[in-house]
């Protein structure tokens, strides 16, 4: 157990994952891993340890600073072509309804089919684009220029890369500050 309390401040210690080239594997989610998991990982020398916690924990004939950032060993390889989710079609859309330009928590988006399945249109990444409530009942079935809402943007196949970078513009509650020089290397410099 660490000392102080697992859950000190609230805090659960999680380890920032990076690739073997020290990139997050994910922006959106982040990749972070439970402590144990890290611990574990750090035992079958699968990673290494880049930055630690204060927090120890300790075993009867070992004590061990918690990992908070660790890089593979290996370098996974990200996937070529994402999987066609909805997270991902909000994701590559920025959660931005593409009629109106919202932006809308996850649970207010919809997605909306630009040529409606009634309309022979298939649900592809090419066909299916982020759209708020309001805008999707107002286009209904209706063929865009009927109904003259265009997308903002032509919908299309997103890479992985792009995923990743519109995932670093949605930064998750927790960023341990040990973490920073990994998720913004592109950030100015202080002087």
């Amino acid at each position: 157990m660490p000392d102080g309390g697992l859950f000190s401040g609230g805090q659960s210690y999680p380890a920032l994952v990076l690739n073997a080239d020290f990139r997050p594997l994910s922006y959106f989610p982040l990749s972070v891993w439970s402590w144990q998991d890290a611990v574990k990982a750090v035992f079958l020398d699968r990673v290494s340890v880049l930055s630690e916690y204060e927090v120890e924990v300790h075993s009867p004939s070992l004590a061990l600073r918690l990992p908070s950032v660790i890089a593979l060993k290996e370098f996974i390889p990200a996937a070529r072509r994402p999987a066609f989710t909805r997270f991902n079609v909000f994701l590559r859309d920025r959660f931005e309804c593409q009629y109106c330009g919202e932006g809308r928590p996850t649970q207010e988006l919809t997605f909306d089919h630009v040529i409606p399945r009634s309309r022979g249109g298939r649900t592809t990444w090419e066909n299916v684009v982020t759209a708020c409530g309001p805008c999707n009942l107002r286009k209904g079935s209706k063929l865009p220029r009927e109904c003259r809402m265009l997308p903002r943007q032509a919908p299309r196949q997103p890479t992985s890369w792009e995923l990743q970078e519109n995932g670093r513009h949605f930064p998750p509650n927790y960023l341990h500050e040990s973490w920073r020089d990994y998720l913004y290397w592109d950030s100015e410099l202080e002087g």
